[in-house]
């Protein structure tokens, strides 16, 4: 292999370092200390395989690796380096040191690309500091604003863009952090699996052809409330008893509807939440999921409709549609050249929709997109005991390494001629 495996490991293990909860998994808010600490060791990093260093206005880095023709379109690879709470060492970084060890590759082996290699550090893509999930891309794409800056707060009322200036960016500048398509020929995501099928079958890599599309609705439920003593079981409206009745029917239409369809009720809060309170309301989520668009709708429309059967004797039910995303379809090209790298190299691989969504989705709105999972052990993510074999790391670099010599190479006119899957 091409790649350095103590490399991997070594960049892994030091930004796992910057951390807020020691001992206790990853926990690395954007621009918090724990991200000003790894943003200095990624530029250091950057830096010593002779890339050009620069951050744009919401705190993304960028080492870029100057083309033969350096007006020509980036390929760019890269992935997130904030974490959730107590989160695990892979979950992003795997994706930032892919492009960091692409760049020492290159660098090692004297390779000028003929189009510029760019490697990318994204922030806030979890969304758990300001609840706005995938910030970085979305500031990218045109997608966020300077008012919205002002306006997201996290848990303790500080704004984003409080804290962005506070580690010296300017949330006022946020428009020059935009792409234009002429500037981006790809973008190519490593990241982890976050499930357990491909450690289940025994397979390198995946390589990602749909995102999947989603929608999550807030449910309502109101009631009255009573003393639990002395109100008779036919007299109540017991919204915690109504509200139960509909989660009971929710997990059977996602299986009926098939397509891989999964649902979801994620969140639930009983109000007044006293032991000796008829419960006057009940709050939860649902979250639909599918790689075809109809299956949500019809999922969804299914959903709706056991909700207001709810609605009698004296209970209320209110549904807000809160997100509705439609499944992000991923460059034909960049998934064809994915393939080919994995057949060359002798990697065990499968076709697969990501049923969690990525900075890939929102860059392709903008260019060629590809998406590469490496294999999670025992699919657990979002937690300290996340892990990825280092040598399964290894092989899912190997084949975006590959995959970005050619597409660094190709000439001109071929790069031209392309017709995007997005236009």
């Amino acid at each position: 292999m091409q790649t350095n495996l103590e490399r991997i490991k070594s960049h892994i293990e030091n930004l796992d370092r910057f951390t807020a909860t020691p001992g206790q998994g990853t926990t690395r808010l954007t621009y918090s200390k724990e991200d000003l600490d790894a943003r200095n060791y990624l530029k250091q990093e950057m830096a010593k395989v002779g890339l050009t260093v620069s951050e744009d206005a919401i705190g993304n880095i960028y080492g870029r690796l100057e083309g033969a023709n350096p007006d020509l379109p980036a390929v760019i690879v890269g992935s997130h380096f904030d974490s959730v709470p107590n989160g695990g060492a892979f979950d992003g970084p795997a994706g930032v040191i892919t492009g960091l060890e692409v760049a020492s590759v290159f660098h090692e082996q004297q390779m000028k690309p003929h189009f510029p290699l760019e490697i990318i550090a994204m922030v806030e893509e979890e969304g758990s500091r300001f609840g706005a999930g995938l910030l970085a891309s979305r500031a990218i794409t045109g997608k966020v604003t300077t008012e919205m800056l002002h306006e997201m707060k996290d848990i303790a009322g500080i704004t984003a863009a409080e804290a962005m200036a506070s580690v010296g960016f300017d949330a006022n500048r946020v428009h020059t952090a935009i792409r234009t398509k002429e500037s981006i020929k790809a973008f190519i995501e490593l990241h982890i699996e976050q499930g357990p099928v491909l450690e289940n079958a025994n397979e390198d890599v995946a390589l990602v052809d749909t995102v999947v599309g989603l929608t999550q609705i807030k449910v309502t439920v109101k009631g009255q409330a009573g003393h639990a003593g002395t109100t008779p079981m036919l007299d109540r409206k017991d919204a915690l008893v109504s509200a139960v009745e509909i989660l009971g029917q929710l997990p059977e239409l996602a299986i009926q509807e098939g397509g891989g369809t999964v649902l979801t009720v994620g969140k639930l809060n009983v109000y007044p939440n006293g032991a000796n309170v008829i419960p006057d309301k009940v709050i939860f989520t649902v979250d639909i999921r599918a790689k075809d668009e109809i299956h949500v709708q019809n999922t969804l429309t299914k959903t709706k409709k056991i909700i207001q059967a709810a609605e009698k004797n004296g209970i209320t039910c209110e549904i807000e549609d809160m997100i509705y995303q439609q499944p992000t379809h991923l460059s034909k090209e960049i998934h064809q050249a994915l393939t080919k790298s994995a057949d060359q190299l002798g990697f065990k691989y499968r076709t697969m929709v990501s049923g969690a969504g990525h900075d890939a989705m929102i860059f392709a709105s903008l260019t060629e997109v590809g998406l590469i999972f490496v294999p999670s052990h025992k699919g657990i993510s979002h937690a300290p005991e996340e892990w990825t074999d280092y040598d399964k790391l290894q092989k899912g670099i190997e084949v975006v390494l590959e995959t970005v010599k050619k597409w660094t190479e190709e000439s001109a006119n071929e790069s031209e001629n392309k017709t995007s899957s997005f236009k």
